[in-house]
Parts: structure tokens; sequence; C-alpha cells
């Protein structure tokens, strides 16, 4: 049997789970999703992880970073890297830091 005060500590719980949702779709950039989390740790590219969690396609990312969309699909796609200077364009765009 529950008391009234574990269901009001439940409700508590509760309402900050969804908060905390409503929070992230208003904001993607505070936290990941663990669909995010499981494509990471299954070596999905990162770069296209980033995109995605930024709500880009390649054709906006290139058009924002000035990098050649194939570019972008190759690195993506094919496991290509791009000069620093191409990364440094790309990160600065996802708003993640290159190290």
């Amino acid at each position: 049997m529950d008391y009234p005060s574990e269901l009001l500590i439940s409700a508590a719980e509760d309402l900050a789970d969804l908060q905390a949702v409503e929070a992230y779709k208003a904001d993607p950039k505070d936290g990941f999703s663990s669909e995010f989390v499981k494509r990471m740790l299954e070596g999905e590219s990162l770069l296209k992880l980033w995109r995605e969690h930024r709500w880009l396609s390649q054709s906006a990312l290139a058009k924002r970073s000035e990098v050649n969309r194939i570019q972008i699909d190759d690195i993506e796609s094919r496991g290509q890297t791009g000069s620093i200077t191409t990364l440094k364009k790309l990160a600065n765009e996802l708003e993640i830091q290159v190290s």
C-alpha cells in the first residue's frame, strides 16, 4: 500500500522527468537521448550524430559551415577525415570543440 507521502514523492519525480523532457525538446544542446548514446557506442559517425542532434541536414550544415556537402557525406558515410580547417568549420557550426 502506498502512503500519501510516497505518492507525492512519486508524482514529484514524474513531474521532474516530464519537465526534463520538455526542456530537452526546447534545447537539445543540454542533453543526449539514449538513442544518441546507443548509436555513438555502436560506432556511428560522430559528425552525423551531432548534425542530427542539431536538427541539420547535410545541405544545411554545408551551407552554414561553407564545407562541401559531398565532403560531409564522405566523412559521415565513408569514414574519411577532413582537414583541421574543415573539422573546425563543422565543429563551429555544431557548437562542439575539436580536440
